[in-house]
């Protein structure tokens, strides 16, 4: 009687069952949990969003993104302009406008009848407001990108400026003047504050003449405010205090320190110094009198010696945009009261040591 070989034996490289290695399954399967089917009949609708058992109808799941591609577009597809992309751009709050108007593309090898439709449509659609719009937020982003401000700054000046364009105010006042006013309040609004010599330097608009459109930009502004919450108030509507345009505050020289102290390449713990130190000498009023830039500027030179981080005058100077002369006169005062100003915690454990401060 012969012997039948084993299932292994008689297919070359075949595996027996009981010989294969355990191998966990990995496939994740969403199955209907009433008809439990295998295989499931699930299918995806796009439109609601949902994953539906196809069997009874139940939603085995929310928010399913459609990730199918309505079209496929490659580099060599739009010889022709031919983007078969139906949709354009978002709306933009800073214009004004519907801005649902319709464009007519033309190309330096199209007929001659395009190029008239072109021409036309351009005429027809002309906005001089937008056209002044759009040049001044260009020069506000140019000067907010010269000097690495962030784009919120510049969003806020936009947004500034806009409600003063729609307004018709101060027709009498040149655009550059408005635009560094904006600016100027966009930064102490987004807390980033800059002095009136840094608005100079950036928009070479006089400091005199950014002081005088700063006040009645905030006054203006504030008239603005105050009307629309009266208008949200006899409508029956709620008016919300933490949204809104707010009176800003003079600049303090504890708003000032880190910008200072990280163009100086300080350190972060030094900069937490100088800046409690800033607000003891404010509170004691040991720098009254004295502008918020030498101030600033004192209280580095000073803490600057005290950490065993010492920086010139004439450094400091370069970054503040202030004489050492003037820094060195602050500082006299800050030296006298140094027992009084200066928290035992900065010097403890060898950190610091008062009697590194120069006398002079």
């Amino acid at each position: 009687m012969s012997v039948m070989p084993p299932p292994a034996a008689r297919l070359p490289g075949a595996i027996a069952p009981y010989m294969q290695p355990y191998e966990a399954n990995l496939n994740i399967a969403v199955s209907c949990p009433d008809c439990k089917e295998d295989p499931p009949n699930v299918v995806e609708e796009f439109s609601s969003g949902d994953m539906v058992c196809a069997s009874c109808g139940l939603v085995l799941g929310d928010r399913i993104v459609d990730t199918r591609s309505e079209w496929r577009t490659f580099s060599n597809d739009d010889q022709g302009n031919d983007d078969p992309s139906r949709v354009g751009d978002s709306a933009n709050p800073l214009l004004n406008g519907a801005q649902l108007e319709t464009g007519i593309s033309y190309s330096d090898g199209g007929s001659g009848r395009a190029r008239d439709l072109h021409r036309t449509q351009n005429k027809v659609t002309h906005d001089k407001s937008t056209k002044t719009l759009l040049a001044a937020y260009k020069e506000i982003g140019a000067f907010c990108d010269s000097t690495n401000i962030q784009k919120v700054v510049s969003d806020a000046a936009k947004q500034l400026f806009k409600e003063v364009d729609d307004a018709k105010a101060f027709k009498g006042k040149p655009q550059d003047v408005i635009i560094a006013g904006c600016i100027f309040i966009a930064c102490r609004q987004c807390k980033v504050p800059r002095t009136f010599r840094e608005i100079f330097a950036l928009t070479k608009v006089p400091k005199k003449e950014i002081g005088r459109v700063f006040k009645s930009l905030e006054k203006f502004f504030a008239q603005q405010e105050q009307e629309k919450k009266e208008k949200i108030t006899r409508e029956g509507g709620f008016v919300n205090e933490a949204r809104g345009y707010e009176s800003t505050m003079s600049t303090k020289a504890h708003d000032l320190m880190v910008r200072y102290c990280n163009n100086l390449g300080l350190t972060q713990n030094l900069t937490f110094i100088a800046q409690d130190l800033a607000s003891t000498a404010a509170a004691r009023g040991t720098l009254a009198g004295r502008s918020p830039i030498s101030s600033a500027a004192a209280c580095i030179y000073m803490v600057a010696h005290l950490m065993r981080q010492p920086k010139s005058a004439k450094e400091i100077s370069n970054v503040a945009g202030v004489s050492d002369g003037t820094i060195r006169n602050a500082y006299k005062l800050l030296y006298n009261e140094r027992h009084n100003l200066v928290d035992p915690k900065w010097t403890e454990n060898g950190k610091g040591d008062i009697e590194l401060l120069p006398s002079s």
